[in-house]
């Protein structure tokens, strides 16, 4: 049998005792079954009208709430494919990525870049176009690259808009629940939070979205929803764990069967506090790149392996040396997908990192040890080489984010006469902060050559929605200052 469309999902989740039952909830907006599969019925009609043809993106650059999944189904519906973007670009970057993309049509509030049909939500009228059942475009989702700095690029994903064997697989991957009850509490337009809410739906689960991710609603919403599974980014874990430990408390969490962590690398402190006030048996991470390479760790493996992201079976993952070479264990190199990652997705704007074997890296790097487990260390771009000694950033900023008073850091190289590079750190609190205790801290838990050589604070997130930091325009920033005169704080 013909794997089934989007619409024919739809459609039967639309029919029957359970069409009047709420498919979808955000504050103050409500969408049952019945209601979604009509309204992305009309705009699937509604887009046809605009030209759409089988195979065209469709933009979308919606907030979170119930809009943003109406449309996507009625783009899957209109046999097209759904372009994820950030709502609050600037006009001139929203012109680059439309014009990098080339959709037939862009759903969102506001104006569009000349040229292109534009879509105010819930402007579906009455259009009559002939929509023919079952058209599934050959790539079901493209989403921006979230660590994308300057001109962005797309990741087109090769699944396609089918309920095939791929997609159903990832559901039973992530352990979510089928005709269950998920949170999702990041940004629409990052790549988890599409995939994650778009399969919980196709699985017949219901949906509770947060318009902004706030640390303690996140769990009242568990108690009162009796939510099973929710996916979050470490800073989202981390603003939970920071939140007194009589609040944490207060929340009945016993409904909830995973907690699917992803995106950025948790820091271990974390995830043993995690594991310890829910139980290794609820934490489950992934590790995987919007172009679809992945792997998984329970919490029970984890413990066995602190740090470790999974198994890596040798035939998917290689390290690789500088010099093009395999690494031993336990040696950090730069990490490369084997299988057919390269052929999952294709890129619009860049273009694949591909070795000589057809092996892909995503630009992490990490080491396998003797037991197979792979260990991230670092991107190779955020890498620090101070006096010849490579500095991971992500490290040091776990060992800052330790600190009871430091809401978030982010680390940075910024130039040394005499080593080459000097680590920076830039630490969120909400209150002032001695640096000169901040640096004893760190150096109870760092090498001295690792720890920050300046500091400065700030109060301001430093990573958006999606638990991303765009690290190089945060350095070139302070490369700038530099020029202008301006000097940080030194840790001694």
């Amino acid at each position: 049998m013909t794997d089934p469309s989007f619409d024919q999902i739809m459609a039967a989740h639309g029919s029957g005792p359970a069409a009047d039952e709420t498919a979808i909830t955000y504050p103050g907006e409500r969408l049952s079954w019945a209601d979604l599969d009509a309204r992305s019925a009309a705009r699937a009609r509604r887009l046809v009208s605009l030209g759409v043809e089988p195979d065209d993106l469709v933009a979308i650059a919606l907030p979170n709430g119930v809009e943003h999944h109406v449309s996507s189904f009625a783009a899957w519906r209109a046999g097209a494919t759904p372009c994820i973007l950030p709502t609050k670009l600037p006009g001139h970057e929203l012109a680059q990525v439309i014009e990098l993309a080339g959709p037939r049509v862009l759903i969102g509030v506001g104006e569009a870049p000349d040229g292109v049909t534009h879509l105010e939500p819930g402007d579906d009228g009455s259009a009559k176009a002939d929509v023919p059942a079952g058209l599934a475009a050959a790539h079901w989702k493209a989403v921006t690259s979230g660590g994308s700095t300057g001109r962005p690029k797309l990741i087109v994903d090769h699944a396609p808009a089918r309920f095939g064997e791929r997609l159903n697989g990832l559901i039973d991957l992530v352990r979510m629940p089928r005709g269950g009850v998920i949170l999702n509490p990041g940004p629409l337009y990052h790549n988890a939070p599409f995939l994650f809410t778009s399969l919980a739906l196709l699985a017949g689960s219901r949906v509770i979205g947060m318009h902004r991710f706030d640390a303690e609603e996140a769990l009242r919403l568990i108690e009162a929803e009796r939510i099973e599974w929710v996916c979050m980014v470490p800073t989202m874990m981390q603003r939970i764990w920071n939140l007194p430990e009589e609040v944490r408390r207060r929340y009945d969490l016993s409904s909830l069967q995973c907690v699917c962590h992803m995106a950025a690398a948790c820091p271990a402190w974390l995830k043993q506090a995690w594991i310890e006030w829910l139980g290794p048996e609820r934490i489950f991470e992934v590790y995987a790149g919007t172009e679809g390479a992945a792997l998984f760790i329970t919490g029970e493996e984890w413990l066995a392996k602190p740090g470790s992201v999974g198994k890596a079976p040798p035939e998917l993952v290689t390290i690789m040396s500088e010099d093009g070479a395999p690494c031993p264990p336990n040696v950090i190199g730069e990490i490369f997908f084997g299988g057919d990652a390269g052929t999952r997705f294709h890129y619009i704007g860049a273009d694949a990192k591909l070795d000589g074997a057809g092996r892909l890296s995503l630009g992490d790097l990490g080491f396998i040890d003797e037991d197979g487990y792979l260990f991230l260390s670092d991107r190779r771009s955020d890498m620090i080489i101070r006096g010849g000694a490579n500095i991971y950033a992500a490290e040091v900023e776990a060992a800052l984010s330790e600190h009871p008073d430091i809401v978030d850091a982010v680390v940075v190289g910024l130039p040394c006469d005499d080593l080459g590079q000097r680590v920076h750190a830039i630490v969120q609190t909400a209150d002032a902060l001695p640096i000169g205790e901040v640096d004893a801290f760190v150096q109870t838990r760092l090498a001295k050559y690792k720890c920050p050589e300046s500091y400065e604070v700030v109060t301001e997130a430093l990573r958006s929605d999606a638990g991303k930091v765009r690290r190089t325009a945060l350095r070139d920033e302070r490369l700038i200052w530099l020029q202008e005169g301006k000097r940080f704080q030194l840790a001694r």
